[in-house]
Formats: structure tokens, C-alpha cells, sequence
């Protein structure tokens, strides 16, 4: 396996490759976009990379963050502002975030947990339910 690439170093090897690096990660070879939202607070961009699956037509992530007891930033600011950008290896494109339904979580939630399995083993580390974000292209 490759050396893993997290935070920022992770975001400028994929923006600066357009994908070339960075899109694929861990041992499963889970396929990661980057998100860019806005800071709720600063105003500023924010961009995460994160593991996704392509789900009817949008794509679904997950607010893991690692099974802490709160959301990761980046849910809060889509909340605050749902309009986001998407980078799929050299896709760049406008997208409106919104939360899975149960119905849709139920239904994602197992083909999450088959690309990072790690995500089951997060929800054994919170009490909160891990929500699945869905990102709908403009």
C-alpha cells in the first residue's frame, strides 16, 4: 500500500494532480472527492478530503469523524451553507449538500461500511447516529 496522505498535504496532492493522486485510499481502495465548503464562522474556505460512493446519481459521505462525540466541521458549515464544491479527480463541479433521509441512511449505510469498514467500528465510539451526506450536482 502507499503511503496515506491526510489533511491539507492530502488536498494539495489531489488539486495539484487532478486526481492523480490522492483519489484512492486504505486498503480497500475507497475512492475520496474533495469537499470544499465554507467556514460558518470565518467565511473562508474549508476543504476535507473524503471517502464517497456515487449513490443514484449524487454521492454520499460520511459525517464519521472517526466516531468523535461531535460532527466533523464540514457537516456544520454544509448545514450553514448547503452550497459546496466537488472535486472528482479532474471534475470540479457546484453541488447542494443535504442530510440522508433514514430511508436513504438505511440504504447507503452497508455500501459505506463495504468501501471503509472502519465506519462501523466508529459508531461503536459515539453515541451520536453517524449521518450520511448526500451531494446533488447544481
Amino acid at each position: 500500500m502507499a503511503e496515506q496522505l491526510y489533511g491539507a498535504a492530502h488536498v494539495k496532492a489531489y488539486e495539484d494532480s487532478d486526481g492523480a493522486v490522492g483519489s484512492q485510499w486504505g486498503d480497500h481502495g475507497a475512492e475520496i472527492l474533495i469537499l470544499t465548503t465554507i467556514g460558518r464562522k470565518s467565511g473562508e474556505e474549508r476543504k476535507n478530503a473524503l471517502i464517497y460512493r456515487e449513490v443514484d446519481g449524487g454521492y454520499a459521505i460520511v459525517s464519521s469523524n472517526g466516531g468523535a462525540a461531535a460532527h466533523p466541521a464540514w457537516h456544520f458549515n454544509l448545514l450553514a451553507d448547503p452550497n459546496v464544491k466537488v472535486q472528482i479527480k479532474a471534475d470540479r463541479f457546484a453541488a447542494h449538500a443535504r442530510v440522508a433521509t433514514p430511508q436513504e441512511r438505511a440504504k447507503i449505510w452497508p455500501k459505506m461500511v463495504e468501501v471503509w469498514p472502519d465506519y462501523e467500528t466508529y459508531t461503536t465510539r459515539t453515541d451520536r447516529e453517524i449521518p450520511i451526506v448526500i451531494l446533488e450536482r447544481a
